[in-house]
């Protein structure tokens, strides 16, 4: 298995040097230049391993220089016990007939990044061994909440690497924030910038993809690489997920072997609802994938439309993981789609970053539409969803949960679509606690700081929050840095010479 660019199907690397580089010097994102094949026979016999089995297997078919004690003792250290909540790792709960919720958010962080962030330094790991030449690596990490946290906490103090979080410092929840800022470990750092996530994202890639800089870390024997799920090691574990998923619900008879299902996913960057996609492409029998936005649908607009326009107002919202509107993951599926036309993906992500517009065209709209539908949801459906889940189901539901149930249940209504369906669940509702006891009692988190919100909601809902975070009160401030975009790289520099 070799890996290439999607700027420059030119490229050859091995899955060490995809991982450990995390993106191609020309900018663009590393790929497999072919997908694995899963039977339907493979499928009967993962769905009677457990997850670790099942990560073991598939993570063979992509990192191929990896030597199968290496991809088994990755997997172990990952998902050891007591590490998620759940032994089932990602378990499915049953919402309705033929609707389940995947939760994703049972790891250390309670969000669906710890999937594969909690594996991510055990590749890394591995990977720099065989491509790194005894270089440290700097993790560098645009976060748009969820993100920085699980990187922070999958690689405080692993040997050899350095992290740095970047967030906008008015685009993540209370909680969120004060993850990051609390975060232990002698080898992280944490910086807020003023504006949204696609500037701290365009800023990380712009100091990858600077020369000058690399030329400075290697003098130190130092080189970049990232955790963010433009890096191939974020999104192959996220593959698992949706494979293990489908074995699942074999296994629990609630489909046969060669049912198709459908995937719904509430999503910004694309990166989730494009490990679904692979997870298609592998054999998993998919009838189609729903990608749930919040009021920042530039997604929506793109499958309906063919048309990229990040020309637009932002907003920032109460679902904040999803408030970008630059999806990094799309230029994968583009590559794809377009059957790795790497000068197509060159010119459209070189008018994305010019003039904040690409058309994708007829053609590609066509393909797309084959398998992918879109919705958005806004701040009053997903309020009112929440209420309504809650009222009806028992089930709580966070923010982003609750975009992807109402655009899935709006899907399902203009479509009559009920192939059984996996919702993908990706944060506690802990984290969002203002907006989620706002949601089911207007009047419940007046007058409350986060930790009084987090003892009403448990109060209101009978449920309890993860410890992890509530017990984040008792937790030490220690980064408080705020800088402008264009600080980004001092401030990078700066953090690589204290630590």
């Amino acid at each position: 298995m070799t890996y290439t660019s999607t700027r420059d199907k030119s490229v050859r690397v091995t899955s060490s040097e995809a991982i450990t580089r995390g993106i191609s010097a020309d900018g663009g994102l590393f790929v497999p230049t072919n997908i694995p094949r899963l039977s339907a026979d493979d499928l009967l016999q993962l769905s009677s391993m457990d997850y670790k089995g099942r990560a073991k297997e598939i993570l063979s078919l992509y990192l191929t220089d990896f030597t199968p004690d290496e991809i088994s003792a990755c997997v172990d250290g990952a998902y050891a016990p007591g590490k998620f909540a759940s032994d089932k790792i990602a378990p499915l709960v049953t919402l309705s007939d033929g609707v389940d919720i995947l939760e994703l958010w049972k790891g250390p962080t309670c969000a669906f990044k710890d999937m594969a962030l909690q594996l991510l330094p055990y590749l890394l790991a591995v990977s720099a061994s065989k491509a790194a030449q005894g270089r440290r690596i700097v993790i560098l990490v645009a976060t748009s909440g969820d993100t920085g946290k699980a990187a922070l906490e999958g690689f405080k103090d692993v040997p050899d690497t350095q992290i740095m979080v970047f967030y906008p410092n008015e685009g993540v929840s209370p909680m969120q924030k004060l993850q990051m800022a609390t975060q232990e470990g002698a080898n992280v750092a944490v910086c807020a910038i003023n504006g949204n996530f696609d500037d701290a994202q365009n800023g990380v890639k712009a100091i990858f993809t600077d020369k000058a800089v690399a030329e400075k870390l290697a003098a130190r024997n130092l080189m970049f690489s990232s955790a963010n799920s433009i890096n191939w090691g974020r999104l192959v574990p996220q593959i698992v997920y949706y494979v293990s998923a489908y074995c699942d619900l074999i296994q629990e008879n609630k489909i046969k072997n060669g049912d198709k299902i459908n995937i719904v996913v509430p999503t910004g960057n694309f990166g989730n609802i494009l490990a679904a996609y692979y997870a298609g492409e592998m054999g998993v029998p998919l009838n189609r994938l729903v990608c749930a936005s919040n009021q920042n649908r530039v997604l929506t607009d793109f499958i309906s439309t063919g048309v990229y326009d990040r020309r637009r107002d932002f907003y920032t919202t109460m679902s904040p993981s999803m408030d970008i509107l630059i999806s990094s993951n799309l230029e994968r599926l583009l590559f794809l789609l377009t059957g790795q036309n790497d000068t197509l993906v060159r010119e459209w992500m070189t008018s994305l970053s010019k003039d904040g517009v690409y058309d994708a065209g007829a053609a590609l709209l066509a393909k797309m539409n084959v398998l992918f539908a879109g919705g958005f949801c806004d701040e009053a459906g997903t309020s009112a969803l929440i209420k309504q889940v809650f009222t009806e189901k028992g089930y709580l539901c966070d923010t982003h949960t609750a975009v992807a149930v109402d655009v899935y249940n709006r899907y399902r209504a203009e479509t009559g679509d009920e192939t059984y369906a996996v919702i993908a669940s990706t944060a506690s509702p802990f984290k969002f606690c203002a907006s989620v006891l706002g949601a089911l009692d207007q009047k419940a988190a007046e007058g409350l700081d986060e930790f009084g919100m987090v003892r009403a909601l448990e109060k209101l809902t009978g449920q309890v929050c993860p410890p992890q975070l509530a017990d984040l009160n008792t937790k030490k401030v220690r980064f408080t840095q705020c800088c402008e975009q264009d600080e980004m790289e001092e401030a990078v520099l700066q953090s690589i010479a204290e630590l």
